[in-house]
């Protein structure tokens, strides 16, 4: 059964804003705000975070940028020219 409500600007604002993807539905969203499994603070805590990061169009850029360098197959610097130049040889 499919039930129709009515919210407020700021209700709909927060729900976007706590959706994980463009693509979920506010169905989604509610089902796993109210979900048990998002109770403990620890999953709270990750969700914010990756709502946060989700959210941060430069960071998302960057990581974007990351994983075509990654296809492109370029991985970056060894791991032992960069603690050479951050002076950590002996670690």
């Amino acid at each position: 059964m499919i039930t129709t409500i009515q919210l407020d600007k700021k209700t709909k604002k927060t729900l976007d804003s706590l959706k994980i993807h463009p693509r979920e539905s506010y169905n989604e969203v509610i089902k796993r705000i109210s979900d048990s499994s998002v109770s403990t603070n620890t999953d709270k805590e990750s969700l914010i975070e990756t709502i946060e990061v989700l959210s941060d169009p430069e960071t998302m850029r960057s990581i974007a940028n990351a994983l075509e360098e990654i296809e492109k197959g370029n991985y970056g610097k060894p791991l032992g020219q960069v603690k050479k130049e951050l002076g950590l040889n002996g670690l």
